[in-house]
């Protein structure tokens, strides 16, 4: 028999060019339709994760910057925007969703030279849901009477909207946009380190002559969102982000009238069952924490494998995760960008080192890493058990630890105790088997036979220490208005 040999080859580098981008050296904040200088005068560095460089200076936001923010916000709400009728708002939706898909190409790489994450994500799923998320909710503004039937249907006022850094694009579009269909104003904090961005969008929204202080966009580090938070003009606060930081939220707005919604983190599960595709499921879970870097709330970083499959599984993702390219995110066949920054780096590596400590197997690839920038290699944590601090406790890198089960039930109690409630994922080729699963398992998102799949018409959340209120879709209308 002829002897069997093995193809490998490199890719030639295929950057996106960074002429693109249009940065300019210095951003200020927006509020009342313009760019404002910081009162404080005070501005830090946005640098690129890849190669460490700095890419602008951003202002810093004082309280007294925050309160003129919000003034903006309430002048407008009280004299324009409350005013307007919804198929009026409407139009200013459309408008700012077909300049984001005008600015699509300087946009994705601006966002991947901020974040990290690679090119083909941004360009590929970061800027078109962006988009797609302002057209969803254009189409609702003139319809809410239909959205909540028999109901009286009241904006809030002044919404203070925060959000991190592994999607900041689209995270800005899920927050500001169905704020904005329900008639409210917007105060925006993008993440200190990923604010290019929103202050991208804040172009494209005076671009649109959106009527002055209906949308604002302050830049700063915790010390800005903490004065969101507590001003007294804000009705309501959305935020994303740790659970950490959400819990403070919380007690922020304890014993206020202010509205709430709280995204955090998640530890998601993958379920793979020994009826289940393999090959497939591999590529799903490959797709769910690698590709982009394993920085997603919603990242299945928990795989829980019948125990008669284990050693297949365990074979194939040591092979598969040996074929990712790690490296320059502007590169079109890198699959594993730049971690976002040096603190997230650390933490990771500290969560490696948890591991060898706990006594796990540490499996990583052999890939070579660039001599500057953040970088992980994807990495498997093998024989984990349910005590591991890995297992229960969010990495948010490309890490992904490594469990079996016996029964179906076992797989249940396996994915259910943890902190979070977030997502998850299952893979079967049995309807019955998905349905018993997805009916006992404590998500608020769950995938069957797929993985990290959105749409802006569908609603995303968790329980438990995940957070609470939905975002997308007509469920992500409810929390941004007064019924009656």
């Amino acid at each position: 028999m002829p002897k069997e040999t093995t193809l490998s080859w490199t890719y030639s580098p295929a950057p996106e060019s960074k002429d693109q981008t249009f940065l300019k050296e210095r951003y200020d904040l927006f509020i009342n339709g313009k760019f404002t200088k910081p009162e404080s005068k005070k501005y830090f560095h946005s640098f690129n994760p890849a190669d460490e460089t700095p890419l602008a200076q951003v202002a810093r936001a004082s309280e007294k910057d925050v309160d003129a923010a919000v003034k903006s916000a309430a002048s407008a709400y009280n004299k324009v925007w409350s005013k307007l009728e919804g198929k009026e708002r409407g139009k200013y939706l459309f408008r700012i969703a077909r300049m984001i898909q005008e600015r699509a190409k300087e946009l994705a790489v601006l966002e991947s030279m901020d974040s990290g994450k690679p090119i083909r994500e941004s360009r590929d799923f970061d800027v078109p849901a962006a988009a797609n998320h302002f057209f969803y909710y254009a189409g609702w503004a003139d319809k809410l009477e239909y959205a909540f039937p028999n109901r009286k249907v009241e904006s809030l006022g002044v919404v203070g909207q925060i959000i991190p850094w592994n999607f900041p694009l689209l995270m800005a579009a899920w927050k500001i946009a169905p704020a904005l269909a329900t008639g409210n104003t917007v105060v925006l904090k993008p993440a200190e380190s990923t604010s290019l961005s929103a202050l991208k969008l804040a172009e494209i929204i005076k671009d649109c002559d959106l009527p002055p202080g209906v949308v604002n966009i302050i830049t700063g580090f915790g010390d800005t969102g903490e004065y969101l938070v507590k001003h007294p003009l804000v009705k309501k606060i959305a935020f994303t982000g740790s659970t950490e930081i959400g819990k403070h939220i919380q007690k922020l707005c304890a014993g206020t009238d202010k509205k709430l919604s709280l995204e955090l983190g998640g530890k998601a599960a993958h379920i793979i069952l020994e009826d289940a595709s393999i090959n497939e499921a591999i590529e799903g879970i490959i797709n769910g924490i690698f590709f982009n870097q394993g920085e997603v709330c919603c990242a299945g970083s928990r795989l829980l494998v019948q125990e008669n499959k284990a050693e297949e599984v365990i074979t194939k993702l040591k092979a598969r995760i040996e074929k990712l390219i790690v490296g320059d995110p502007l590169d079109k066949n890198t699959d594993i960008g730049a971690i976002n920054s040096k603190m997230q780096f650390d933490k990771i590596q500290n969560y490696i080192g948890i591991a060898k400590q706990e006594g796990l197997e540490v499996h990583q690839s052999s890939c070579t890493l660039p001599a500057k920038g953040f970088y992980v290699r994807p990495t498997l944590l093998l024989n984990a058990a349910q005590t591991n601090r890995v297992v229960q406790e969010e990495i948010f890198g490309p890490v992904l630890t490594l469990q079996t089960f016996r029964s179906i039930e076992e797989a249940i109690e396996l994915a259910n105790n943890i902190p979070y409630g977030l997502s998850a994922g299952i893979w079967s080729s049995k309807g019955s088997r998905i349905f018993n699963l997805s009916s006992k398992l404590k998500a608020g998102v769950i995938w069957a036979n797929s993985y990290n799949k959105f749409d802006p018409s569908s609603p995303f959340g968790g329980y438990k220490e995940s957070g609470f209120g939905r975002e997308g879709g007509l469920h992500g209308l409810r929390s941004y208005v007064n019924l009656k």
